[in-house]
């Protein structure tokens, strides 16, 4: 079905469309939520992600930290530092609608130190509600599979705690969440952060399995997968499958074209960005980034709120998170 790449075309069709952003839509309620009642549940039609017969664009930012900050004596959230001033900040006044929240399997399957699975699951639990009382999504994302692992070096010398693929554990953690959060229309699913050093179809045969264990207990599940040469390219990596979104990570070191890696997929199924970002010398690529992105109507949450390279430094926004808070405000109104 998606064997082909079309050429980029920047119209898609999709000028007469009216986009809809979840903060300003007329609540639609979910009986059985608890965390997020007043949020509409989402879906693909075609190209779109869509609430009802309404197209919906969904742009925020990643908030990293529930990965790997040791909880100690206080606990997952307060030695992550999250709070909910900081999700209103996020939300309300940087305008975004979607929360992307990086996760730690072993953490979520077996808890840490004094804290148990229970402590952690409610931490991401509260982030949720937080999340949705401030009318954004929140996307659960398989980051890390745990603290203790290592996978060679980055650039600068720093470990790798990022795995080439997800691991036996990864289906086990799924399908705990899929069943937590089922009557959860504010929970969406990033099934595997990002692929690297693997082939195309090694990742395909893995994010069919995981993406088939979430839905044998939350049919209705959105899912995102992302590409590999760390998320970057979707080339190959399509599945024939209902609600699903592909999701690609742009940085500036990459090499292949925007247009190659994911653009020539906008008219195919719905895109959208887990993560971009840089410092302040990329600032004027990032104005070329997102303005694809608006060509393209993706969605994206940009990194990070809280890791390198940095939205936020000091209560102030860097250069890069300017640019990123002037695009949420562009879509939100």
């Amino acid at each position: 079905m998606y064997a082909g790449c079309r050429q980029f075309d920047a119209s898609l069709g999709m000028s007469s469309l009216a986009f809809n952003y979840p903060g300003n839509s007329a609540p639609v309620l979910n009986p059985v939520a608890k965390l997020s009642a007043h949020l509409p549940p989402l879906c693909v039609q075609g190209n779109h992600l869509c609430a009802g017969q309404q197209p919906v664009l969904l742009r925020g930012v990643n908030r990293s930290g529930l990965e790997y900050a040791e909880p100690g004596e206080v606990g997952f959230l307060a030695s992550a530092g999250l709070t909910e001033h900081e999700m209103e900040t996020i939300c309300r006044h940087w305008g975004a609608s979607i929360v992307r929240l990086p996760l730690n399997q072993d953490w979520a399957l077996q808890g840490r130190g004094a804290f148990s699975d229970e402590d952690y699951l409610s931490a991401v639990d509260q982030v949720i509600a937080w999340a949705a009382s401030f009318g954004a999504y929140t996307l659960l994302d398989l980051q890390w599979l745990s603290k203790e692992q290592e996978f060679g070096k980055l650039a600068d010398g720093s470990p790798n705690r990022i795995a080439p693929l997800p691991d036996e554990n990864s289906p086990r953690f799924w399908r705990k969440l899929a069943l937590r959060y089922r009557d959860e229309p504010g929970v969406l699913f990033d099934l595997y952060n990002e692929p690297h050093d693997c082939s195309r179809e090694d990742w395909r045969q893995w994010a069919k399995l995981l993406l088939h264990t979430i839905r044998e207990v939350h049919p209705q599940a959105l899912c995102f997968v992302s590409g590999v040469d760390w998320g970057y390219d979707l080339r190959g990596v399509f599945l024939d499958e209902p609600n699903v979104v592909y999701s690609t990570h742009v940085y500036p070191d990459k090499v292949l074209p925007w247009s190659r890696a994911f653009g020539c997929f906008a008219s195919e199924a719905p895109l959208f960005a887990g993560e971009w970002g840089g410092t302040s010398e990329h600032v004027e690529w990032g104005r070329r980034l997102a303005a694809f992105f608006r060509q393209l109507r993706m969605g994206w949450t940009a990194w990070s709120w809280s890791d390198y390279p940095y939205l936020m430094r000091h209560g102030q926004p860097t250069e890069f998170g300017a640019l990123v808070q002037q695009e949420l405000r562009r879509t939100a109104t």
